[in-house]
């Protein structure tokens, strides 16, 4: 159970920096949570790749707003809308 609460933690933290970072405001509770997760999981493997080992927490939070800056910029790329996400 613990480890669902800090994926949420964490998820939450990442994308209302992401959101904070790539248009000024976060994208409200639920979706700032499923972007910081979904971020995590790109910046995890990003990391892995470049052959960066695990670190803490504040590790697992840079990395999962790398992770979802990088979502977020694709996705406005593919969009071509700004606002995107």
């Amino acid at each position: 159970m613990q480890g669902w609460l800090w994926w949420i933690i964490v998820g939450l933290i990442a994308g209302w920096a992401t959101g904070r970072i790539m248009k000024g405001s976060g994208y409200g509770p639920i979706m700032d949570i499923v972007l910081g997760i979904i971020g995590a999981v790109i910046g995890g493997w990003i990391m892995t790749a470049l052959g960066f080992g695990a670190g803490g927490l504040i590790w697992s939070i840079v990395v999962a707003i790398i992770g979802a800056v990088i979502l977020v910029w694709v996705v406005r790329l593919v969009t071509g809308n700004r606002t995107a996400l």
